[in-house]
């Protein structure tokens, strides 16, 4: 899934194809959404 950076309009598509488009504000930036996970860290 993926977040369009200037609307925030979810879209569950392949970003693969160049020239992809958010359909709501024709922005061409998006962020992988990331599921909130905690993540634990030991150190040696």
């Amino acid at each position: 899934m993926y977040v369009c950076s200037r609307c925030g309009e979810v879209l569950n598509m392949d970003l693969v194809p160049l020239g992809l488009q958010c359909p709501k504000c024709e922005n061409r930036i998006f962020y992988k959404q990331r599921p909130n996970m905690k993540k634990v860290v030991i150190a040696r």
